[in-house]
C-alpha cells in the first residue's frame, strides 16, 4: 500500500464492479468516495450497500466516504460534486461505472419481448457517465493531471444481451474517445477500460451450485478487484497522456503492469479468448 493521498470517485458501488473497484483504490491509499442508492440492507434486492463498500475501503487502508446518489438526478450528482469539491478540492481518479442492468435484459429473449425500461440504461449508464464527468472536470483542471475511467465491456463491438445492453457500451467507448479531444492538453486522460466475465458474490453463488458444468468460468472470469488495481496502475503510468481516448482491455493493461488476480491468475483477454478487440477511432477531428 502506497499514501498517495489521492482523490476517486466510483460511481455505482453498492456492489458488484464498483464495490470492488472501489476497495481495491482503497489497497492503494485512496481516499474514495462512492455512490450508489442502496445504504442499508434490505433496500435492495440484491446484497451489498454503499455503507459495506466504504468499510471494506477502510480496511483495506484506504478512506471510503459513503454517499448515496440517484445518477438519474442531475441535482444530486451536481450537489453531490460540490460537495467534493468543499471537502477536498480536487478529484484526481473519476471511475464511471453507474448503470441500470434489469434482469429482464440479461435473459434470453427478443428485445421486443422485454419491458421498455431494459433501455434505461441510456440514463443511468451512458447519459450519467456524461453528466458526472460534466461536474468533475472542473476538480481536475486545475491541477492539470487526471484520469476520467468509463468502465466498459467487449459488448460494444459485439452482440452481448441485446441492444439495451450493447449500445450503451459503443457509447460509452466513443464517450471517451471524443471527451479526450476536448481534454486534450489539459493533463486530463479520458479512457474506456473492457472488462471481462465478472467473478462478482452472486456469480460464485451460481458456480457453487454446479462446480462441475461451471467452474471453468473461475478460470476466465475477473474478480470485482482486479480493474482497481489496473485504474490504480494506469494513473501511475508516465505514458498515460497517449493512452488518452482509447479502449483498453482490463486484462492487457494488467500484464503491463504486472498485476494478477486472486491466486496468482492472470485473466485472459478477450482479444486472445474471443478474438474481439476494440475499434480505434480515426483521428480526423471536425469542429
Amino acid at each position: 500500500m502506497s499514501n498517495t493521498n489521492r482523490i476517486a470517485v466510483v460511481t455505482g458501488a453498492s456492489r458488484g464492479a464498483g464495490a470492488g473497484i472501489a476497495s481495491a483504490l482503497g489497497s492503494h491509499g485512496y481516499t474514495v468516495y462512492l455512490t450508489g442508492r442502496t445504504e442499508r440492507s434490505g433496500e435492495s434486492v440484491l446484497a451489498g450497500t454503499i455503507q459495506e463498500t466504504a468499510e471494506k475501503v477502510n480496511a483495506m487502508g484506504g478512506k471510503g466516504i459513503a454517499v448515496r446518489v440517484d445518477h438519474a438526478d442531475d441535482e444530486q450528482v451536481k450537489d453531490f460534486f460540490e460537495r467534493v469539491g468543499r471537502e477536498h478540492g480536487k478529484i484526481d481518479v473519476l471511475v464511471n461505472n453507474a448503470a441500470i442492468i434489469r434482469d429482464e435484459m440479461m435473459a434470453r429473449t427478443k428485445f421486443w419481448e422485454e419491458p421498455l425500461n431494459v433501455i434505461d440504461t441510456l440514463a443511468v449508464g451512458l447519459r450519467s457517465s456524461y453528466v458526472a464527468t460534466v461536474f468533475a472536470a472542473p476538480l481536475m483542471l486545475p491541477q492539470r493531471r487526471g484520469l476520467v475511467v468509463f468502465t466498459s465491456s467487449s459488448g460494444a463491438v459485439h452482440y452481448a444481451f441485446g441492444p439495451a445492453y450493447g449500445v450503451p457500451k459503443a457509447g460509452t467507448d466513443k464517450m471517451a474517445a471524443d471527451m479526450a479531444v476536448d481534454f486534450k492538453g489539459t493533463g486530463i486522460a479520458a479512457v474506456s477500460i473492457w472488462m471481462g466475465s465478472l467473478l462478482t458474490q452472486r456469480v460464485r453463488e451460481i458456480v457453487a451450485t454446479s462446480p462441475g458444468k461451471l467452474g471453468h468460468i473461475v478460470d476466465t472470469a475477473e474478480t470485482p478487484e482486479f480493474t482497481g488495481h489496473v485504474i490504480a496502475g494506469l494513473y501511475e503510468d508516465p505514458e498515460l497522456a497517449g493512452l488518452s481516448g482509447q479502449v483498453l482491455i482490463g486484462a492487457e493493461l494488467a500484464v503491463k503492469y504486472g498485476i494478477k488476480d486472486e491466486g496468482e491468475r492472470q485473466p485472459p483477454s478477450y482479444r486472445d479468448l474471443h478474438g474481439v478487440h476494440p475499434h480505434p477511432q480515426f483521428p480526423y477531428v471536425m469542429r
